[in-house]
């Protein structure tokens, strides 16, 4: 089973208490797909300039992910994020957006991602999305992810985005924004209601709640000590969490819903040990059993 992820790729410059640094990956599709390939073979579809360097592609091919929907725009700069995370590691300031090529991106799906049984749309305009869907022919399973911005100033298309998918991620402020409802359950029911298959409500360092018609499931944040940079561990947990999905050929049992989860969770628990994605180059899959061991004992009673 393979997966195609859709989103953005970026060069980031993240401050946070700990440390700075400057142009290291980041962008939504990095992120899901890097985290996705724990699991299931992944095709990346995304844009970026003339000043992507070929260090940055070759840390995706040694995942073994196919860069071929990677689309290289002459004469055109990479998007660009600066963003600063205060005390507390969880609330941020963005200090820079440059758009650049991804201001016009409509994304080319190589004739292989068009074939493609499962589409993970990372957070971005949901005209992007929609345009990818467009080329997909026939989609067993499709997931988005989105964000406040796109509930400001696209709502409509959101809508449309929304009609055509199976699964929405999305955090439990975005879920209250874009329902008016002031209980995290009450909103992801409601946009349950819109008739996807399941909701994925993220809270961060709280955790994450799965909602479908079959069932409610929640997940705990696994407790972790050494946060460096949270940047992308919602992308993380969202690319491990339907990858495990897909892995099990797309099936929505409680035993896979649940597994899901915890392995999204404990990948975005990787995720935010290190700046970027480099901590996720560090860890291999015993180093991911080893972690859902110690979650195991933390969370049976």
């Amino acid at each position: 089973m393979k997966l195609t992820v859709v989103g953005s790729i970026a060069i980031d410059n993240v401050q946070t208490p700990i440390e700075k640094r400057e142009n290291i990956l980041g962008g939504s599709a990095t992120f899901a797909a890097y985290a996705a390939s724990f699991f299931v073979p992944v095709q990346m579809v995304g844009v970026v300039g003339e000043d992507w360097l070929p260090e940055y592609t070759k840390i995706f091919q040694d995942r073994n992910i196919n860069v071929e929907g990677i689309e290289v725009e002459k004469n055109g700069k990479t998007f660009r994020w600066s963003g600063k995370y205060l005390d507390n590691m969880n609330d941020r300031e963005t200090l820079d957006t440059q758009l650049n090529v991804l201001g016009n991106f409509k994304p080319k799906l190589p004739e292989s991602s068009r074939q493609t049984k499962y589409l993970f749309l990372g957070n971005g305009a949901p005209s992007t999305g929609l345009e990818a869907l467009n080329q997909i022919h026939d989609a067993d399973l499709v997931v988005a992810d989105t964000m406040d911005l796109w509930i400001n100033i696209a709502r409509e298309e959101l809508n449309n985005l929304i009609s055509r998918i199976d699964g929405l991620v999305l955090n439990d402020s975005e879920a209250k924004q874009f329902t008016g409802e002031i209980n995290t359950l009450a909103a992801g029911r409601k946009i349950l209601e819109l008739g996807l298959k399941f909701v994925v409500v993220k809270k961060g360092e709280h955790g994450a709640i799965f909602l479908s018609r079959n069932g409610l499931y929640v997940v705990p944040a696994f407790p972790t000590e050494k946060v460096v940079d949270p940047t992308g561990a919602g992308d993380s947990f969202a690319g491990a969490m339907f990858a495990y999905i897909v892995a099990q050929n797309g099936k929505l049992d409680e035993t896979t819903i649940k597994n899901a989860l915890v392995y999204g969770t404990l990948i975005a628990s990787f995720c935010v040990e290190g700046f970027s994605i480099e901590n996720l180059q560090k860890i291999d899959n015993a180093a991911i059993e080893s972690r859902l061991n110690q979650f195991r004992k933390i969370v049976s009673f």
